[in-house]
């Protein structure tokens, strides 16, 4: 069978390394078309400094950069000089030890040295100056130019082309499908194109009408003067991320990067091509007034710097995304154009072997949903939105970022129809996917003045307030509101709706109208894709709660013609009403009978609370009886107003997302692309619940096999009732003395069984088996438990 034919424009690093990849694979029919001459095209690759720094927060990003080093190693285009990261103030330090721990969690080697170490593996180095470093043995230099150039030889033996000095100039296209790149030297048809043009990317998607959400932005980048007394050629890389610094070797001269400076966006419409830019289109004049400051930084952490000076420099262009993340994938507006964008010389291996997967195969082996193309809001793709969000990103790559820290601006960006009476309460908004959502309420501070908690370091203090204990206390003991409005909501309909969601998700669809479902999207390997709520409204219309755009991309992906899926989010609203006085909140407004006979567990009606419609839902994600209760945008404020005065005499409360947390983690409740991805199937994510083989045939079946478990999602109790973790710490038992058994998923403070609860990825484990999990270099105690912690017989949701 002859292979598909593809077409890659731009053959940087990326554009190579994909050509290399999908070859290896048998795909022989590959043209690279390239506008600037090679090796060595002018692209960011061609002035890339090529550190690569291993550890990430992101799993998948570690990984990534994982298979670089160990391609580039084997193609001997790599150096292991080994990576070193100083700390010169406390805060610093700390997020050493704590990235210390991601290191672990991801299998990359790390140890915290001394100041005294930093000093022998950098002899320039002002100990003084210097609290510890972060030594990661296996980083190093990639050397981008030659590592492009021996993938795309051994790419050319297998049949690839490589075509450089060709512009494209448009992309043809028939029937929602890519069919050709326009060049101005000729017409290239393809069955698949690849834009890994990197800053160029907008550039190339707008001849495709695809958006691609990245900015290109100038970097300062410097070389220094010979340097007497630099004591040997394998210097490690060095980061001084206080200052926004980074350092390399070169020879008998330094190279220094700063990303301590003005933003400087550039447009890449207007990047001259190749022979009209003094040097090549990547490479821009120095400013050296920018880099002063630097220079100063760089000084006091090397003073030897202070007898030499900057004998060149550029700024050079690379790209920058709204969340930092790489943009791959298919379009689904146009199928066979597939990107491969934003990518840095540090993932680039790892990235075109997961773009050449999932081009060949299908899927990704690696979960890659941070950096899937369908993952951004509309919202989030706006020029502005773009521009700015990126442009902070640049501002913030080497700052301590806490997990829950949100982006300052754009905001407010989407706001649910509650936000008046929120900000009224005091709430304290974090943001996700663009929504302002509460955390916790100020005004409900005097509930939390009786509560004792134990203390909190500055770390996990960040981000938090005992005001989160007196909610779900309330939420335990009475009844409290939660705003829901940011969970997806998608509606099914249309002739073989039922028949289309059977056949997508694993459980057992076929029920009477008013039923709820909790059911699992995976793909062809049995991998969960997405966890959904699914409530048959009408024969053939369903309300789908839903977890990110990815999930209505791959929906409408697979979709007949006949049904037809809406995204009605922003049209629409939720309030959970939840507590053991749920009902009596609820049922004096409506004429419905809301009693357990009536109105059992997961079943849904449309009625009315006071003068609102509504379609109300009898689920807890907070394990009390409660309903969710749906309408549109234009009625929420009313509906909340119309719950908040039925409920003063019951002690309402509202309660934020702080809360809500601590007591999903305490009915175990998981949480997709935290708890589980498409890496994990149901068994091993204790979901199989939720797996209905004896259904029919659904995507995903022939995969499953509940005997085939290397290792489970398993629940944890810190033995220390002050101990707190927050997630991706690595967790060692008595087996794995070394290495970590695996890492931290969710974790949380439970206020009603009165100690952290962790989940994690471990092998199968009995309850009572002792581990530990490593929280900022130290050993914290921890219990394997049976779950639910609480209310495992469901009574209080089922009453």
């Amino acid at each position: 069978m002859p292979s598909p034919s593809v077409v890659i424009i731009g053959a940087g690093i990326v554009g190579c390394s994909l050509a290399d990849e999908l070859t290896a694979r048998g795909w022989s029919h590959v043209t690279v078309l390239e506008q600037g001459p090679l090796p060595a095209p002018g692209g960011s690759t061609s002035h890339a400094p090529g550190l690569v720094f291993q550890t990430n927060p992101s799993r998948t990003m570690t990984r990534f950069a994982a298979r670089t080093v160990e391609k580039f190693g084997a193609l001997g285009a790599f150096d292991a000089v080994g990576g070193l990261e100083v700390a010169t103030t406390r805060a610093r330090l700390a997020d050493l030890h704590r990235k210390a721990g991601l290191a672990a969690s991801w299998g990359v080697r790390a140890e915290v040295l001394t100041p005294r170490r930093c000093k022998e593996l950098w002899p320039l180095l002002d100990e003084e100056f210097v609290l510890g470093g972060l030594h990661t043995p296996d980083d190093g230099l990639a050397r981008a130019v030659d590592a492009g150039r021996l993938q795309m030889e051994r790419a050319e033996g297998r049949g690839a082309r490589f075509l450089d000095r060709h512009t494209v100039t448009g992309i043809e296209r028939e029937g929602g499908r890519v069919t050709a790149v326009v060049t101005d030297r000729g017409t290239f048809p393809a069955e698949h194109v690849v834009s890994a043009a990197g800053f160029w990317g907008p550039v190339i998607g707008a001849m495709a009408g695809v958006e691609v959400p990245l900015l290109p932005l100038a970097h300062q980048y410097a070389r220094t003067a010979p340097l007497p007394g630099i004591p040997r050629e394998d210097l490690p890389i060095l980061r001084h991320q206080d200052r926004d610094l980074y350092v390399r070797q070169h020879g008998n001269r330094i190279g220094i990067g700063s990303y301590a400076h003005r933003v400087m966006p550039v447009d890449p419409f207007t990047v001259p091509a190749y022979d009209d830019a003094p040097v090549m289109p990547s490479w821009l004049d120095f400013t050296a007034c920018d880099f002063a400051p630097s220079w100063d930084d760089a000084t006091r952490l090397l003073p030897a710097l202070a007898d030499s000076a900057v004998e060149e420099g550029f700024n050079g262009v690379f790209s920058f995304t709204p969340d930092g993340m790489p943009v791959i994938g298919e379009s689904r507006e146009l199928r066979g154009f597939w990107l491969a964008e934003a990518v840095w010389v540090t993932h680039s291996a790892g990235v075109a072997q997961a773009v050449a997967e999932w081009m060949t195969d299908g899927r990704p082996a690696l979960d890659v949903h941070e950096c899937d193309i369908a993952r951004f809001e509309e919202v989030q793709r706006s020029p502005a939105y773009i521009a700015e969000r990126s442009a902070r990103n640049f501002v913030e790559v080497y700052d301590v970022i806490h997990p829950l820290q949100p982006m300052e601006q754009p905001r407010p960006l989407r706001t649910s129809p509650f936000h008046a009476r929120q900000q009224e309460l005091g709430a304290f908004f974090l943001e996700g996917g663009g929504w302002e959502r509460p955390h916790w309420y100020e005004a409900n501070a005097p509930l939390a003045e009786g509560i004792r908690l134990p203390g909190r370091d500055p770390w996990a203090a960040r981000y938090w307030s005992p005001v989160a204990a007196a909610e779900a206390r309330a939420t335990r003991e009475r009844v409290a509101l939660y705003d829901m409005t940011p969970l997806r909501r998608l509606e099914v309909s249309g002739p073989g709706s039922l028949a289309f969601l059977q056949r997508m998700t694993t459980n057992q669809l076929a029920k009477p109208v008013g039923s709820v479902t909790y059911t699992l999207l995976l793909d062809a390997t049995g991998g969960i894709r997405s966890d959904l709520t699914v409530a048959r409204l009408a024969d053939e219309r369903f309300q789908v709660g839903a977890n990110s755009p990815a999930d209505l991309d791959w929906l409408l992906r697979q979709a007949p013609a006949a049904v037809q899926i809406r995204d009605i989010t922003s049209g629409t609203c939720c309030i959970g009403v939840w507590g053991p006085l749920a009902r009596d909140l609820v049922q004096p407004l409506t004429r419905d009978d809301f009693s357990h006979s009536a109105f059992g567990y997961f079943k849904a009606r449309q009625t009315f609370i006071g003068h609102v419609p509504v379609t109300a839902m009898r689920l807890s994600y907070v394990g009390e009886l409660g309903w969710e209760l749906y309408t549109t945008a234009d009625l929420g404020l009313r509906l909340w107003d119309t719950l908040w005065a039925a409920g003063q005499d019951l002690g309402v409360v509202a309660a934020g997302r702080s809360a809500f947390n601590s007591l999903r983690l305490e009915k175990g409740y998981r949480a997709w692309g935290q708890d589980m991805t498409d890496e994990d199937t149901p068994y091993e994510a204790g979901l199989g619940f939720a797996v209905r083989p004896d259904k029919g045939d659904f995507t995903g079946r022939d995969a499953l096999s509940p005997e085939r478990i290397r290792r489970r999602l398993t629940c944890l109790t810190l033995d220390d009732p002050a101990a707190v973790v927050l997630g991706r710490e690595p967790v060692y038992t008595d087996g794995t003395p070394g290495a970590p058994a695996g890492h931290v998923t969710s974790a949380g403070y439970g206020y009603t069984v009165g100690r952290c609860i962790a989940y994690a990825w471990l092998p199968p484990l009995e309850p009572g088996t002792a581990v530990h999990v490593e929280y900022f270099g130290e050993k914290v105690a921890a219990t394997v438990a049976e779950e639910p912690l609480f209310d495992p017989k469901m009574t209080r949701i089922r009453r």
